[in-house]
């Protein structure tokens, strides 16, 4: 069998590999002048990506062991990763209206719509997006470093 510590590494490289994909894939938002379905699609795979590189090390290694370890550090690194997880279905509740009012008014192919036009409350729902992704990112950060300060501790301090 496997050690566990292996195994605490193994998640701990995949949680750390997801950041790039996550910062890219926010990048390519950022950068678009408009948004076309290419650019949305582009974007996806990116954060897809990094959120699969998250989750399953989460739902996989973490959540089963959380129980087992309930030290103060392992409820702060909890505790940052359900709300990261929280804001980001926060954020789920502005993406999908605007991708349903934005499909409706088929923005993502005549790009010289107006997005505010489009409906009376697609500033709500930005607004909604920018929070949720923008506090997703910044609890997910700090979920990530507790989680590299439990790795360093539970299973790296002793081999060194």
């Amino acid at each position: 069998m496997v050690d566990e510590s292996v195994i605490a590494a193994l998640a701990g490289v995949s949680v750390t590999t997801s950041l790039p994909f996550l910062l890219y894939g926010a990048w390519i938002m950022i950068d678009a002048e408009t948004v076309s379905w290419n650019v949305l699609m582009r974007h996806l795979r990116y954060i897809v990506a990094g959120l699969v590189l998250t989750t399953v090390p989460i739902v996989g290694w973490m959540i089963p062991r959380v129980l087992e370890q309930l030290t103060g550090m392992a409820i702060l690194h909890a505790f940052f990763g359900v709300q990261a997880y929280a804001l980001l279905a926060f954020a789920l509740t502005g993406i999908v209206r605007i991708f349903q009012a934005k499909r409706n008014a088929d923005a993502y192919e005549d790009l010289d719509v107006d997005i505010d036009e489009i409906h009376e409350d697609m500033g709500h729902w930005r607004k909604r997006l920018r929070a949720g992704v923008f506090g997703f990112m910044l609890l997910w950060l700090c979920a990530w470093v507790t989680g590299l300060y439990r790795l360093y501790t539970l299973h790296l301090a002793s081999m060194i």
